[in-house]
């Protein structure tokens, strides 16, 4: 069976410009600088602000990076003496992290008043900004009309967050967490093959009540789901993610409704279509007990456990394809793997294959459900009317990002 390589990370590779200004957000870009390393960028290059190093020095930023710290527009260690050149044409984007009030009202009127200023003006590369200010601030009819000009600029904004503040306040203005900033930028910089589409995503278990304390679900963990839901953000989709109970948060861009049961599972899907597409990740209970208890029932020695009778829930699945004007719709099968290692992945695809054309859908995932539930990695094999690709064990991620790769191109043929 072919095996399928893999997406990269969109930021695998990359070189950025780090540009910090003066704000105590300023130890939060130590950890993002990590954190794009640990994404495999190529570079990290930070500059800072003179106030930027009145509150973290640029010791620490040049241990993180790697790389030399650049503060000063007369630094002779750039040859040429033109470091506000140099270093955007190196670059694949510019993100300012934090961003200050003052910093975004520079860039709104394409002041040059030191490096990080000058070399955004003469940069050859996108640029971000993450704002940090305090609330008014942040509120400020200046602030608001700068930030409505960078985005007439075409420069990306990132956040601001709404939260605790240093100041001791509350409300909009906190830079975006690290992790939260990295999402933003893996989505700036991955190829927009789903722009303008809608998608509408499940994952999870469901949880069928017994009665008010008890009831049957399953060992999903809902991490493909989510990292499906990721990835068609990234590409530009407008996503929505229908979830069972997880302990996940959701996606950054990503609407998600929550549900317990398979049947407001059902109810949340139809009440969210029409879409242009369709993928069913989450794991639903085939069957619910025909009654739930109001009361808890309750164990008593001299007594027999109770007896429990079921009935069918949707297959909102195969509900879906049916549709006039159906969505493109995608199904996951997590399998048990009961045969030996030779016959292993044939009778997976011959369990998927089958399903495939039992609920009417043109591609549906395959995977071992107990090698995969709770695991941030996995392996899947794709199945369609022309045969079966496998995706290597790698990160859900990654292979989230391979499969909306397959979907875009199935959709656009």
């Amino acid at each position: 069976m072919p095996q399928h390589p893999l997406v990269a990370d969109p930021l695998a590779g990359k070189r950025l410009v780090l540009g910090i200004t003066g704000g105590i957000a300023a130890y939060k870009s130590v950890e993002l600088a990590r954190l794009l390393f640990k994404a495999q960028a190529a570079s990290v290059q930070a500059v800072m602000t003179d106030a930027a190093t009145r509150f973290i020095g640029a010791a620490t930023f040049q241990a993180i990076t790697n790389q030399p710290v650049f503060t000063d527009a007369w630094d002779t260690r750039i040859a040429n003496g033109m470091a506000h050149i140099d270093l955007s044409r190196e670059a694949d984007g510019i993100l300012i992290a934090p961003a200050s009030a003052d910093f975004l009202a520079l860039l709104a009127q394409g002041r040059a008043s030191d490096l990080l200023s000058t070399l955004c003006l003469a940069r050859d590369c996108p640029l971000a900004v993450a704002p940090a200010m305090n609330r008014q601030m942040w509120a400020h009819p200046a602030t608001q009309r700068n930030r409505s000009q960078l985005i007439a600029d075409g420069v990306a904004v990132f956040g601001p967050g709404t939260g605790e503040q240093a100041c001791g306040e509350v409300g909009d203005g906190r830079m975006l967490e690290p992790e939260e900033l990295l999402d933003d930028l893996r989505g700036w910089f991955a190829p927009k093959l789903l722009a303008g589409k809608r998608a509408l995503v499940t994952a999870g278990p469901t949880f069928e009540a017994i009665d008010p304390v008890r009831g049957l679900t399953n060992r999903s963990s809902g991490k493909m789901g989510y990292a499906v839901a990721r990835a068609l953000s990234e590409a530009g989709a407008e996503v929505t993610l229908v979830s069972g109970p997880t302990a996940l948060a959701a996606p950054r861009g990503v609407r998600r409704i929550g549900i317990e049961s398979a049947v407001q599972m059902r109810d949340a899907v139809h009440a969210h279509l029409p879409t242009e597409l369709f993928v069913a990740v989450a794991a639903v209970a085939d069957w619910r007990p025909a009654q739930v208890s109001v009361k808890k029932i309750r164990k008593i020695e001299s007594n027999s456990p109770p007896e429990l009778r079921f009935v069918d829930n949707p297959d909102i699945l195969a509900e879906v394809a049916a549709l006039p004007n159906a969505p493109y719709c995608v199904g996951f099968a997590a399998e048990t793997d009961d045969t030996n290692n030779d016959q292993r992945d044939q009778a997976l695809i011959n369990l998927a294959s089958a399903k495939r054309i039992r609920k009417g859908v043109p591609l549906l995932v395959a995977n071992f459900g107990p090698d995969t539930f709770g695991s941030d990695d996995n392996a899947l094999i794709l199945v369609d009317r022309a045969g079966s690709i496998a995706l290597p064990h790698a990160s859900k991620d990654a292979l989230a990002r391979t499969l909306v790769a397959e979907i875009a191109q199935r959709m656009s043929v």
